[in-house]
């Protein structure tokens, strides 16, 4: 917490919580953060005295329940444990202050903050002021603190309802599901909801069978005019109706008629094409562009931007708000922002690039409209002038709202659009053929002007059209034989062309490309929170948490930046669905959303909502600790006999998925990995039948856990002794002869290291503490270090070896330079085999990792 007295500012230790503030008969302003602190405390100088909260001071107990269900749903809040001296120290502030003004964020929780603050203030005998703050700049702070307000209760409220309506269902789902599958699960109203999304996604993918099409094209040129230039036309009609190619066959057939037909000029167009400005960011757009350009998870976007909002230093002598409030659903824009804006168009782009009226934008419906969209707090602060004072991560998303917010002002892009219809009769009649062909080119850019390269991604302009660079217009949907009336092959241009003119065919004639329909796509964090705002799931503020949560439950994990569930993901929804099926019914979970945004506005009762929806969900979860089958206990038969001991082989469950281990278990051991979906065994586990226990003298034999696969000691739980699994790769180091094994940091990334490699040990004051060693190419060990460098180290190097990669290696010999082993690397998005040695160079380009 850091509190402005006078030219002093003490600063509390321990998580920046203060002990001592003093208002000396100032009003005293409080905000969430110790950032917003510094921002604020530059313009209001000494007359003010700020303090932040730290965010939430209050919330239900974390150690039960907190909700009394039997008394109207009254929450039982406590102060939160690391906010005791934050609080006090406000209290005592507020005990000299001549005012109080609350102003956290201008959302739900920022109003729960401010309640709870101002029910602890009761009885001071002081004035207290809820304001909002829509941006951290002077003119945004002294226009909230000319307009104070009373604490909006409603609001409050519809905030609580969701805080006890999450509790009721995180607490009282999350015990089934430790009873009937693992301890420290969760389950949450809307993450779950999330994480069906996810998993009927994969089994969408999963059951897609693939179906042939077959799209034509003819090469032309007017008959008799050898010096035009020919060009490509599309096959888009058979007798009028959109060609079905499904096979090789048909389209022989078709290029046979095509090969021997006559060709003219059957519709000549020439027109002109608008191309909409997008509307200003909201949350949830911020997030899809972000993770489509940059690869920013939803989490990492929101921090970005309440750095930008809250202030950063941008060279003008202190912090500065750079964009408007980050957690919105509105496209309003306010009339002096437009102002600004279209006077900014007009000197950087000229008058020709503003619209004759400013340009105002639909919110979907539903929408609370409570802030503007996101936008530059100064817009003649352009990225590149920006660029110079912020990190890259801040700069590459304000660079996206700046552009977003002039573009919105501009006008349309306008695209100049020249078809032709060829018409195809083969000899003797028959079938009609229709083919088109058009060309487009960029007229007057409008708001690309802006845009430039940026335009072309997964964004999309308010036509609905998909962005584009400048140089080509809109396409047309796609799909296999179902064309529009643009549909058609794209030419860089058309040669000059007349009414009936014949035409005739050039080299390479007619050519047949076979295509294949395609699954729908995994859910990037981008488009999956726009699947849930299209649904009516989450709320801005909601968005990245709920994509966290279920990232860090190990419910869903990502592969190539799409997300994917895991087995765990898949057998919790399974069973939450068929027990829990209101609960998991996204339809139902909109409703809920838009019931708790009505208690806000007072159309709807919070006590009787939380009644309405408890009664049957309490029923549902003791019907589920009865009915609902231990997934533990299961077994399925595979068909497959043991290879040690010939009893079945049956699919069972564990901390790290499904495995199929021995029926005889545990007289036999024998497990093995369930096959990849494609059918494919997973790698061979590694020979342990040589090894044996360092402590006891036991052999030792692979388990696995939550993270896999490990060596452990028969003599367990007698001799608790676990090692990592080897990888079947020796040490590379000349006389070392260690085993490379597989280790994992505590953020859940692996690397892999020498078994002789010394471990972190705890210091006298319970620290880690060793040498951060060097590995390959001289990069720092992939352990975290809490200790400094050199400074009570309990390891050095001549303990042991020192050998440590972030590569996974493969126990196979490279074929160029002989190397006993190779490595997985990243090499254009793919994983691939690679030789470790950099003067070797080998990689198995194209030949994806095993």
């Amino acid at each position: 917490m850091v509190i402005r007295r006078g030219t002093r500012e003490r600063r509390a230790g321990g998580g920046g919580e203060a002990t001592e503030v003093e208002s000396a008969g100032r009003p005293l302003l409080l905000v969430e953060s110790p950032t917003k602190v510094r921002t604020i405390r530059r313009y209001l100088g000494d007359g003010w005295a700020v303090a932040a909260t730290m965010g939430h001071v209050k919330d239900l107990p974390a150690s039960k329940l907190g909700v009394d269900v039997d008394n109207g749903f009254a929450p039982q809040y406590v102060v939160i444990k690391d906010r005791e001296k934050v609080l006090k120290a406000i209290v005592k502030a507020a005990r000299g202050a001549k005012a109080v003004y609350l102003a956290p964020d201008p959302d739900r929780e920022g109003e729960a903050i401010a309640y709870h603050i101002a029910q602890e203030l009761l009885g001071l005998g002081i004035p207290v002021h809820r304001v909002l703050f829509h941006e951290i700049t002077r003119q945004g702070i002294e226009k909230g603190l000319a307009e104070p307000l009373p604490i909006d209760v409603r609001k409050f409220e519809s905030q609580q309802a969701r805080r006890i309506l999450d509790r009721l269902v995180g607490y009282q789902l999350s015990p089934v599901l430790w009873k009937k599958v693992q301890r420290g699960l969760s389950a949450g109203r809307v993450q779950s909801v999330a994480v069906r999304l996810i998993v009927e996604r994969e089994r969408a993918i999963r059951a897609f069978v693939p179906q042939e099409y077959w799209l034509v094209f003819a090469t032309l040129r007017p008959e008799g005019r050898a010096e035009e230039a020919p060009f490509r036309a599309q096959l888009t009609r058979i007798d009028g109706e959109a060609p079905k190619i499904a096979s090789s066959d048909t389209a022989t057939a078709v290029r046979s008629d095509l090969e021997r037909a006559a060709y003219r000029v059957a519709k000549l167009e020439q027109r002109s094409r608008q191309r909409r400005p997008p509307p200003p960011y909201i949350t949830s757009r911020l997030q899809q562009d972000a993770s489509a350009r940059f690869h920013f998870s939803a989490r990492r976007t929101m921090q970005a931007a309440q750095r930008l909002y809250e202030g950063v230093e941008i060279g003008n002598g202190g912090p500065t708000g750079l964009i408007t409030y980050m957690r919105t659903d509105s496209t309003r824009i306010s009339q002096t922002a437009i102002a600004s804006c279209r006077e900014f168009i007009a000197e950087r782009f000229g008058k020709d690039a503003l619209p004759e009226r400013p340009n105002f934008f639909a919110s979907r419906a539903g929408a609370q409209d409570a802030h503007e969209a996101i936008r530059p707090t100064d817009v003649a602060l352009a990225p590149e002038k920006a660029a110079k004072y912020l990190p890259p991560e801040l700069a590459k998303l304000y660079g996206l709202v700046w552009r977003r917010f002039v573009a919105c002002q501009m006008r349309p892009a306008v695209y100049s659009i020249d078809a032709v219809d060829v018409e195809a009769v083969p000899p003797g009649g028959g079938k009609t053929y229709r083919l088109r062909a058009s060309a487009s080119r960029l007229v007057e850019p409008g708001w690309l002007g802006v845009y430039g390269e940026e335009a072309d991604g997964d964004e999309k302009g308010a036509d609905g059209g998909e962005s584009r660079k400048p140089d080509a217009a809109p396409a047309a949907a796609k799909g296999p034989g179902e064309k529009d009336e643009e549909a058609g092959a794209e030419a860089a241009r058309l040669p000059e062309l007349h009414q009936d003119e014949a035409l005739g065919l050039v080299p390479p004639g007619v050519e047949g490309d076979q295509k294949f329909t395609q699954p729908p796509a995994r859910f990037t964090e981008g488009s999956l929170v726009r699947e849930m705002e299209d649904l009516g799931i989450g709320r801005p503020s909601t968005y990245a948490s709920i994509v966290s949560t279920i990232l860090q439950r190990r419910y869903v994990h990502k592969l190539d930046q799409k997300l994917a569930p895991t087995d765990l993901g898949e057998m919790v929804n399974d069973r939450l669905t068929r027990h829990f099926p209101r609960i998991l019914d996204p339809q139902f979970t909109a409703r809920m959303e838009e019931d708790l945004d009505r208690v806000e506005s007072a159309q709807v009762d919070w006590h009787a909502l939380l009644s309405e929806f408890y009664v049957p969900f309490h029923g549902d979860v003791e019907r589920a600790m009865k009915e609902m089958a231990d997934v533990r206990s299961e077994t399925k038969e595979t068909g497959e006999k043991c290879e040690r001991c010939g009893s079945p082989l049956v699919r069972r469950w564990g901390r790290a998925g499904w495995f199929i281990a021995c029926n005889a278990w545990p007289k036999c051991t024998f497990t093995k990995d369930v096959p990849a979906a494609d059918g494919t065994q997973a790698a061979p586990l590694p020979d342990v039948s040589g090894q044996v226990c360092p402590t006891c003298g036991k052999p030792m034999q692979v388990r696995r856990g939550r993270f896999g696969a490990f060596l452990s000691c028969t003599g367990y739980p007698a001799c608790k002794t676990a090692r990592p699994l080897p990888t079947g790769v020796k040490c590379p180091r000349p006389g070392c002869g260690g085993d490379i094994i597989a280790r994992r940091m505590r953020n859940g990334r692996s690397y892999w290291e020498c078994s002789r490699r010394p471990r972190l040990r705890k210091d006298a004051e319970g620290k880690d503490a060793a040498v951060a060693k060097k590995g390959v190419g001289g990069k720092d060990a992939a352990v975290e270090n809490k200790a400094e460098q050199g400074k009570d180290a309990v390891a050095t190097k001549a303990e042991g070896c020192d050998f440590v990669t972030w590569r996974k290696p493969v126990p196979q010999p490279c074929p160029q330079c002989g190397a006993p082993y190779v490595v997985e690397a990243k090499v254009k998005g793919a994983t691939v085999l690679a030789c470790d040695n950099k003067e070797c160079g080998w990689k198995a380009e194209g030949e994806a990792a095993g």
